[in-house]
């Protein structure tokens, strides 16, 4: 796929090298000269370019490109207003990065394709990892609704799946475990090996190195690790 990515701060810059890293084509755009520069030879092609310049913008190939990412973050207004500038040039797909909930609010107005938050995710998940020791990986489906993935609490190992009543009591519904099978390698050290069980019995025996995939809501998860 082909993007542009207008920002090229720590968010922006990062994205655009790990797109260009897993076969992506990427066009970066910043009115920073230091960042296009130290960027213009990791990705397709960079431009010192203001954005927020109706007529700037109509040098960027907006009509051949996938989608536009706007990962502008600490100046709200510039964000804002080249993502009015897209909308007014039709561009099919928009991305946004919003860093709070005012920002979103208004690039929401918009109805673009998605609204980012990885400030937002960020802290949720090191906050998770502080206060209740969980490690999550999430994938936002809504505004507040997620599919997770996290490890079987340890309180829970040696119980019954269906012990944790993850649908009566919390909302959750469980999509797959990610099953570990314990294993030897080479050296006859012991590993494990996973896989994904999408039909699992109420009955069965949860592991210390299992895994819960589960749909549902931000609250209904906190409520779920701050029990167990």
């Amino acid at each position: 796929m082909k993007y542009i990515i207008i920002g090229l701060g720590n968010y922006g810059g990062g994205l655009a090298e790990e797109l260009t890293v897993i076969g992506h084509e990427v066009i970066g755009v910043d009115l920073n000269e230091g960042r296009v520069e130290g960027l213009k030879d990791k990705i397709a092609t960079a431009f010192v370019l203001d954005a927020t310049d109706s007529l700037a913008l109509d040098a960027l190939p907006l009509k051949e490109i996938d989608v536009v990412i706007v990962a502008i973050g600490e100046n709200f207004g510039a964000s804002v207003r080249v993502v009015a500038l897209l909308k007014q040039k039709k561009v099919k797909h928009i991305f946004a990065r919003a860093i709070d909930p005012i920002h979103k609010a208004i690039l929401d107005a918009f109805s673009i394709d998605k609204v980012l938050t990885p400030e937002q995710d960020a802290a949720r998940d090191f906050a998770q990892f502080l206060a209740l020791g969980i490690h999550a990986e999430a994938f936002r489906l809504a505004d507040d609704y997620y599919v997770m993935k996290f490890k079987v609490p340890e309180k829970c190992v040696g119980y019954f799946l269906h012990d944790l009543n993850l649908e009566q009591d919390f909302h959750l519904k469980l999509i797959a475990l990610e099953q570990a099978i314990e294993v030897k390698n080479i050296l006859g050290m012991k590993t494990y090996r996973k896989e994904i069980v999408s039909d699992v019995s109420d009955h069965y025996v949860l592991q210390s190195e299992d895994e819960l995939i589960c749909y549902g809501s931000y609250n209904d998860f906190q409520a779920l690790w701050k029990v167990f």
